[in-house]
């Protein structure tokens, strides 16, 4: 009995340390290749016209971040972008993967609406910052000032990608947190269509429980869009509803 039991204590401080060492080297890789690429980062960010070049790095960084880590993706397309229109992208979130990987699988150059928070990582913040939009979500006049950002980068013909549940549930046990209407008041008001995506395995993969996960699979689905030409805000509800049902469908999907 005893040998057994530590052999069970080894066998869990084993994977503690590979836990802890893949966690750091998760946190290197997203500081590396932002060193490797830091003038061509800084080039692209001297003017809004730049924008598209730094999209692409962007795309770079979020790739090697996943591939480093041993994580491939796997896409199933219903409906794709075209290149000459402005989306609302949205998707569930439940990892610091979500990030990277919304980078990898979407090739239109959108624009992150983001919790503020994540402008005090060290030299990630400082790129995140002049490229995103930022949100302090307990203040009602920053959420406002999101609706000017967003209507400035839509007029530049972008798409912005919101994550509606306005956060990562605490409680891993939940599916799909309860959406927030920013994203679809927005997409209702500018009139462009929403594309839902599901991410089937980014919570198992690499969750905010620091002692978990594991390299591997990634599914993603982009659903088919949409539409809001002729909707006004009070069909908000019923799309917002809409899409939760397809993305929340997908998960449990995914799951079986």
């Amino acid at each position: 009995m005893s040998i057994h039991f530590i052999h069970l204590a080894t066998m869990r401080g084993v994977k503690m340390l590979f836990w802890l060492l893949w966690r750091v080297w998760f946190y290197i890789m997203i500081a590396l290749p932002i060193l490797v690429m830091l003038p061509l980062l800084l080039l692209s960010i001297v003017s809004e016209r730049g924008y598209p070049y730094f999209f692409a790095l962007a795309r770079i960084w979020g790739k090697f971040i996943l591939f480093s880590m041993g994580f491939y993706y796997k896409v199933e397309t219903i409906q794709g972008l075209h290149p000459n229109k402005s989306y609302m992208i949205v998707a569930n979130h439940t990892s610091m993967t979500d990030i990277m990987l919304m980078l990898a699988v979407v090739d239109r150059p959108f624009v992150f609406v983001g919790k503020k928070e994540l402008a005090s990582i060290p030299l990630f913040g400082f790129f995140y910052k002049r490229t995103c939009i930022l949100v302090d979500r307990n203040n009602a006049q920053s959420r406002r000032a999101v609706y000017e950002s967003a209507q400035n980068r839509l007029n530049r013909g972008l798409s912005v990608c919101i994550f509606p549940e306005g956060g990562v549930p605490y409680d891993e046990s939940i599916v799909l947190d309860t959406f927030k209407d920013g994203a679809f008041r927005l997409a209702i008001e500018h009139q462009i269509p929403i594309v839902p995506i599901s991410f089937g395995d980014n919570k198992k993969r690499l969750s905010y429980t620091f002692f978990s996960g594991s390299p591997g699979l990634m599914r993603v689905k982009i659903h088919e869009h949409v539409e809001t030409k002729g909707k006004t805000l009070e069909d908000r509800k019923e799309i917002k509803a809409q899409v939760f049902q397809t993305i929340y469908q997908q998960l449990v999907d995914f799951d079986k």
